[in-house]
């Protein structure tokens, strides 16, 4: 018996003895479509449900059972990896710090955690990234008398103060140790309380030798320890000057600048209430 395939393009007609005998078999891994089947679809959010898929009847169209399969399973697991890394770009939560005795006050990240001890007003660090935190420091009421930020001279001068501080306090006495610095930005700006801060950046590397004790100079190779990234805000509030300090990595700085500069921008003065 002659079996005539359905043909929409206009080819002529095969008989059986031009159809491969595969075609004609009944395998079990084929399956000639021949009416709607439904198929098992699921959505992005990982939730399956059903939907009938109407396909045109045709002898000519073989699809294996496990290639479809696969194709949907897969289309699921991709939906909700998609649906994992949106999760995980959500925006930080930020808590909000105020110190009424010393008057400051600054948003921080939520999962930051408070260091008790350290040689600041108050200190912040990221408790997955060590070199990642910030700190505050308030001159001494007794020995300042300031009256506006601008009397540290111009942003570009201040920045220069700033520099020289950080380098003083990053002295080392090991051998071979190198320091590279350079002042990245310096501003100013008025916030929404009324009062002048200046913004100043600043990144340092270090350098030490691998063998500091090595007599002969090829033997001492420079190798680079840390490469961060300094940012201030100064601000001035009865009498005294403020330094919010944000400390970075610079590589880790790259992905969360918005959220650094968040904390940047959130640093307040306040008066105290006697």
């Amino acid at each position: 018996m002659a079996v005539t395939m359905v043909n929409r393009l206009g080819f002529r007609p095969l008989s059986t003895s031009t159809i491969p005998p595969h075609f004609l078999s009944s395998a079990p891994h084929t399956a000639l479509l021949t009416r709607p089947t439904p198929f098992p679809t699921f959505s992005s959010s990982g939730t399956c449900f059903s939907v009938s898929c109407n396909l045109q009847s045709t002898k000519a169209f073989v699809v294996p059972r496990r290639s479809v399969m696969a194709l949907i399973l897969s289309s699921c697991i991709f939906s909700q990896i998609e649906g994992n890394i949106a999760l995980a770009q959500q925006s930080v939560v930020f808590r909000e710090y105020i110190d009424t005795f010393d008057g400051y006050s600054f948003n921080y990240p939520k999962n930051w955690i408070q260091v008790r001890g350290a040689n600041a007003d108050i200190f912040f660090r990221d408790p997955l990234i060590l070199d990642e935190n910030l700190s505050v420091e308030v001159s001494s009421p007794s020995s300042s008398k300031y009256q506006s930020v601008e009397d540290l001279g111009p942003p570009e001068v201040a920045g220069k103060a700033v520099l020289r501080q950080y380098l003083t306090e990053f002295m080392s006495t090991r051998l071979g140790v190198r320091r590279e610095s350079s002042i990245l930005s310096t501003s100013s700006r008025i916030a929404d309380d009324g009062k002048m801060y200046y913004q100043i950046e600043v990144n340092i590397k270090s350098y030490a030798n691998n063998n500091e004790l090595a007599v002969m100079p090829q033997d001492r190779v420079a190798r680079k320890e840390w490469d961060r990234r300094y940012l201030s805000v100064l601000g001035v509030e009865n009498n005294q000057l403020y330094e919010l300090r944000l400390q970075v990595p610079e590589d880790v700085f790259v992905e969360e600048e918005n959220d650094i500069r968040k904390v940047m921008d959130s640093f307040r003065v306040n008066k105290i209430s006697v």
